[in-house]
């Protein structure tokens, strides 16, 4: 049935720190997930010198810059960046409450893949709440644009990514990940597929002050002979460009503020067209609907979630 089967609200049971390097910054970063209350929602914290320099509920509305990550504000002195990596792991694992407190500018790059977040949730374990979930089903197809590039929604029983990519190296190529997405699906097919650029723009994003942090040890490089640099090699065998980018998808999706009920299709997308759609789509109230429940089996699940709790 897809994330957030038992229809209640959630958050982490316990406080964890992860620490790491922020791939664009190249500084050292740490970053906390606290348990919060039924409804309040994600909510990113800057911090600095202990105190709260700004503080972001993570919606659309809030996400300023998409160019190479998906940023929160639109102040370089308060925003927080490339939180993708960190929300696709909460919206995979149904996190709905959760307080990030963040030490830097942005997440710890990590191995550059949602691996390392979703083992830091899962040690730490999941709390139910007890306060039923919303969903935004989608009731009608929204679509977007941008040259040869489109991305939309669509209605579906659950919860779908189809992502497709087309790159101009036959190392990549047209690739794509179709699946509905559930934790597992997620933790077995997706979380590990790391971030990946060409040899050739590095000097270019060095010198625009990004990328600082990335190397080997957090994304997968291609040389200009069309081979991957990293020793290890890839591993999902040779799509995981595509599952990154679909990785990416969900992340940027989970700023709908609820899980959505629909279809989420792309081609040649990326950070920018997902948050246009999900804004197309937000922006047309008769294109969704905020439901709790989506089907009389998960009110079935429900019921015995709860007394097993009792127990």
């Amino acid at each position: 049935m897809g994330i957030g089967l038992l229809g209640f609200q959630t958050t982490v049971a316990n406080s964890v720190t992860l620490s790491g390097t922020g791939v664009h910054s190249g500084a050292e970063v740490s970053i906390t997930f606290h348990p919060a209350e039924a409804d309040s929602g994600i909510v990113f914290q800057r911090m600095s010198d202990g105190q709260v320099i700004s503080e972001f509920k993570a919606v659309s509305s809030q996400v300023g810059n998409t160019d190479l990550c998906t940023v929160l504000g639109f102040s370089a002195s308060t925003s927080i960046a490339t939180i993708e990596h960190v929300m696709a792991a909460l919206y995979a694992l149904g996190i709905d409450n959760l307080l990030v407190e963040v030490h830097g500018a942005e997440m710890p790059i990590m191995d550059g893949s949602s691996a390392p977040f979703i083992d830091a949730i899962e040690q730490t374990g999941i709390r139910a709440l007890a306060v039923k979930r919303r969903y935004i089903r989608v009731l009608k197809p929204v679509r977007i644009e941008s040259g040869a590039s489109w991305s939309e929604f669509v209605p579906y029983n659950g919860m779908r990514f189809e992502v497709e990519i087309d790159f101009d190296t036959p190392l990549i190529g047209r690739q794509s990940w179709k699946g509905d997405m559930t934790p597992s699906a997620f933790k077995n097919e997706l979380c590990r597929a790391r971030t990946f650029g060409f040899m050739r723009d590095v000097e270019r994003m060095w010198a625009a002050g990004r990328g600082l942090g990335s190397s080997l040890e957090n994304s997968v490089v291609i040389a200009d002979d069309h081979t991957v640099i990293n020793v290890e090699g890839l591993r999902y065998a040779k799509d995981e460009f595509v599952r990154h980018k679909t990785l990416d998808a969900v992340g940027d999706l989970a700023l709908a503020g609820a899980p959505f009920i629909g279809c989420y299709r792309s081609y040649r997308g990326g950070h920018k067209m997902n948050a246009y759609a999900l804004k197309a789509l937000m922006s047309d109230p008769t294109a969704y609907e905020i439901v709790e429940s989506t089907a009389p089996r998960q009110r079935v699940v429900m019921r015995e979630a709860m007394a097993a709790n009792a127990l």
